[in-house]
């Protein structure tokens, strides 16, 4: 199959041809010439290689920032769990767990911000993506959940704290 670059700035003329057989895919010049080659064994390891934060950014309408805050989460059958959160964000959060929900399970979120302790969010959530096994040695098995529910007051600390901690760490 081949597909025209019609779009990416830069690229447009050119065509990617996707070959099943050699899975490979090709990248051919305006003229036709061939101008590279990736494996599909390279393409899933560049994907996998990528932080989840990186990864999934395409599909966030909030920014997400790494932050470690507990959380407490129900699901719809009552079965109530406690873990830490790997990253938030006004849109969602991952949260740590060695046996992560399935995709598309509904859960009930609890959790307060390091500057407002004792403030509690409560917000619906429902399972976006897991990632089942330790990955690099650096990221803990766990599930993205997306907020389906949330109060605009509790949205917007969220996204100020992120705005906050990202304008921090681009400084340090």
């Amino acid at each position: 199959m081949k597909f025209s670059v019609a779009a990416t700035p830069g690229h447009q003329g050119k065509t990617l041809e996707v070959d099943p057989n050699q899975e490979v895919i090709n990248l051919h010049g305006p003229n036709g010439a061939l101008l590279g080659t990736l494996s599909w064994q390279e393409i899933i390891e560049r994907v996998l290689a990528t932080d989840d934060d990186t990864r999934f950014a395409h599909a966030r309408a909030h920014a997400r920032a790494p932050l470690a805050v507990k959380v407490k989460y129900t699901t719809p059958e009552g079965r109530q769990f406690d873990s830490l959160t790997g990253g938030i964000g006004g849109g969602g959060m991952f949260i740590e767990s060695s046996q992560p929900l399935a995709p598309g399970t509904e859960l009930a979120v609890e959790f307060a911000l390091p500057d407002r302790p004792w403030e509690k969010h409560k917000a619906k959530a429902k399972v976006a993506w897991t990632r089942n096994k330790p990955e690099r040695f650096l990221l803990f098995p766990g599930m993205g959940v997306q907020f389906t529910d949330i109060d605009d007051k509790s949205r917007k600390e969220l996204v100020d704290l992120v705005a906050a901690l990202t304008r921090s760490r681009a400084t340090t």
